[in-house]
């Protein structure tokens, strides 16, 4: 069974966000002068970032530094043994080393690429070593991590090295100085876009006589690549699930890259990076991704900066200046019991040796790096990483910001500071991004970039062909989100399980079962233990239906990680269920976001005389569970709980409409 490790649910603040209209054009003029009312909004966004700043703060030092060493490892906080195999240099003076937890193994925790985490060795008795870093990768047990050092620690080989998260505050420090700079712009381009932004001025647009027609794209992703193409200032590209927003974006890039030099692509995660990184070389492109990746494979580490220099000849012999520099660093640190005059002379030419050494290795290691830069038509990378020194002096055109509506506004302005035309891509009805001051939230930073210039643009451009899913289990998220407007390609307009008699949605209502909802007196997190029995046996029902040689892909989810820690502990033990082991996925919504299987089932848990849902209130959240699905959805809930909510309400109207409703007592005594 395919387990990924979990992400928390975040809260959600409802909000309103406007319909995309189709693409017109306005005159390039300015709305009215610059005034405070305009600046005021920027720094208020500053004000509303340090609030969230101070919230995360308190958090981590609440749920992460006050735990002991055992608690953080039982929440995935720590790895502890970790135990080191390899070690070595990468570019910009910078240790790493790679190892592997011996304990917890295969045990859910929440390291991610690119988070800041600290080294340390505690030895009872004895003195205390620590050595923050920031992690390269990471799969499953293994680990490669950066060292905020040239060296590598002396002490790395001893037993005892365990790894803690640490509190993010590179990611803040670059929002706020980059904030800083959008408040303070003039005269420049970041100062224009900003003014059409704060909607001073309209974004301009060109007049194409001849459209570009790229071969099987629809006309909604034509009209998108045509109006990017067109654009002056910033284009927006609204694309729901399954609508082809990345390959729309693709085909955009490449007929970019045929005007431009190298152009800036962007997204939130390294997991969206990584993803836009291989459909891009897979159309010819040359990318450059820069940073952290969410994978470790041979097809994406040879776009990598890292793999891009290592198979560089002259990659040999910058790792062996660099090893020559840091032993003679080591010895110049060397104690010595005598530390005579000819002693300090000795220490002092290791010393100018070491600096000498280096300031090679890193002469020609930037004169690579430019190369293997100014030669590549795409450079990728997260949002912060857009401030990665290796792109100091260079100049983008475009930047194209994916997955927007899952990034804080300050976090997207970052790569548009280093751009003069901006793309932003996305769908505001799916994930947002995470806000855990919920005073933040109020005072406006869970409103996305791109929900803004959706509401004030017109040259917005909504992708309404869907390839993914039955139009059935489309069409409640058109209805709630959409207007209506997307309509479901005839390849899957129809497309269900090969069952006579299928229906491609059901609702199975625990209602009056007596399944009460359990939380986790830890974590608060909750579990329905009773509602996963009837999941089982609906499976139960649906396996002697199912072709052995041809089985279905199949995703379990829930909002809520105790439901998922629950439901990937107890799957396994059913042997019932074997045959289907290999074709499960089993994790939170946030986990699936992107992703598609044949049949979905949603579990979501709450049942409770008072009729509270808390995190199913996410609907956003929730049209990204619904929208996973191809053939088939499954949603199993108690509608005495939930229909009280609007939302719930109308979908168990819809399922009765244009699916199956059915009561979890057909499955209590089958």
């Amino acid at each position: 069974m395919s387990i990924f490790s979990i992400d928390a649910s975040i809260d959600f603040f409802e909000k309103d966000v406007p319909q995309t209209r189709s693409v017109f054009s306005k005159k390039n003029n300015y709305l009215s002068p610059m005034s405070d009312k305009h600046l005021e909004k920027i720094k208020t966004l500053i004000e509303v970032l340090s609030i969230e700043k101070e919230e995360d703060f308190i958090q981590f030092r609440k749920f992460v530094q006050s735990l002991p060493l055992k608690k953080k490892k039982e929440k995935g906080l720590c790895w502890h043994p970790f135990v080191i195999n390899k070690t070595g240099y990468t570019y910009g003076e910078r240790a790493f080393v790679t190892g592997e937890r011996t304990g917890n193994i295969n045990e859910p925790h929440q390291f991610r690429s690119g988070m800041p985490v600290n080294l340390f060795l505690e030895r009872e008795g004895k003195e205390s070593f620590e050595q923050a870093g920031v992690i390269k990768f990471i799969n499953r047990n293994k680990m490669q991590i950066v060292l905020s050092s040239k060296d590598i620690p002396e002490w790395i080989d001893k037993l005892g090295i365990g790894i803690d998260l640490l509190f993010d505050e590179r990611t803040y420090r670059e929002m706020e100085k980059t904030l800083d700079l959008v408040l303070k712009a003039k005269g420049d381009r970041l100062a224009e876009l900003r003014d059409i932004f704060l909607g001073k001025k309209h974004p301009s647009i060109k007049k194409i006589n001849h459209p570009i027609i790229v071969p099987n794209l629809n006309k909604s992703q034509n009209d998108a690549i045509n109006n990017i193409l067109a654009s002056y200032d910033v284009s927006i590209i609204h694309g729901p699930p399954g609508t082809g927003k990345t390959t729309t974006i693709v085909q955009a890039i490449k007929l970019l890259a045929k005007e431009e030099n190298a152009i800036l692509v962007t997204a939130p995660s390294n997991a969206a990076v990584d993803l836009l990184t291989d459909k891009l070389s897979q159309e010819g492109l040359n990318v450059v991704r820069i940073g952290n990746i969410s994978r470790v494979d041979d097809d994406l580490i040879k776009h990598t900066l890292d793999g891009r220099i290592a198979e560089h000849p002259d990659s040999k012999n910058i790792k062996k200046i660099r090893i020559q520099a840091a032993e003679a660093r080591r010895k110049a640190k060397k104690f010595k019991r005598t530390f005579n005059a000819e002693a300090r002379r000795e220490r002092g030419e290791l010393f100018k040796e070491a600096g000498e050494l280096s300031a090679w290795a890193k002469q020609v290691e930037q004169r690579l790096i430019e190369q293997i830069i100014s030669a590549a038509d795409v450079v990728a990378c997260t949002l912060v990483n857009t401030v990665h020194s290796v792109l100091d002096g260079f100049d983008f055109k475009t930047v194209v910001i994916d997955e927007a509506a899952q990034a804080l506004e300050p976090a997207t302005w970052i790569p548009i500071s280093r751009a003069s035309r901006v793309i932003l891509a996305g769908d505001p009805f799916q994930l947002p991004p995470t806000v855990k001051s919920m005073l933040a939230a109020k005072k406006g930073l869970n409103i996305t970039l791109i929900e803004k210039g959706i509401q004030q643009f017109d040259t917005v451009n909504l992708l309404n062909v869907q390839y993914r899913m039955n139009h059935k289990i489309m069409g409640f998220s058109n209805q709630q989100f959409y207007n209506n407007k997307l309509l479901a390609d005839v390849s899957v307009e129809h497309w269900k399980l090969n069952i006579e008699g299928d229906h491609p949605l059901e609702f199975v209502d625990t209602a009056g079962c007596g399944f009460e909802e359990k939380a986790n007196p830890e974590s608060g997190s909750k579990s329905n233990p009773d509602e996963f029995q009837i999941l089982q046996e609906h499976l139960y029902q649906l396996i002697p239906n199912l072709d052995e040689n041809d089985l279905p892909s199949i995703g379990i989810i829930s909002p809520y990680r105790e439901q998922v820690l629950f439901m990937q502990e107890k799957f396994p033990e059913d042997e019932k269920l074997e045959i289907l082991a290999e074709c499960v996925s089993i994790n939170t919504i946030d986990a699936f976001q992107g992703q598609e299987r044949d049949i979905i089932y949603i579990s979501l848990v709450r049942s409770n005389a008072k009729g509270e849902i808390g995190f199913l209130s996410d609907y956003r959240r929730m049209n990204v569970a619904m929208t996973r699905a191809k053939k088939k959805l499954i949603v199993i809930g108690d509608s005495a709980t939930i229909s009280s909510h609007k939302f719930y309400n109308d979908f168990i109207n819809y399922t009765e409409n244009h699916g199956a409703y059915r009561t979890a007592w057909e499955f209590m005594y089958g």
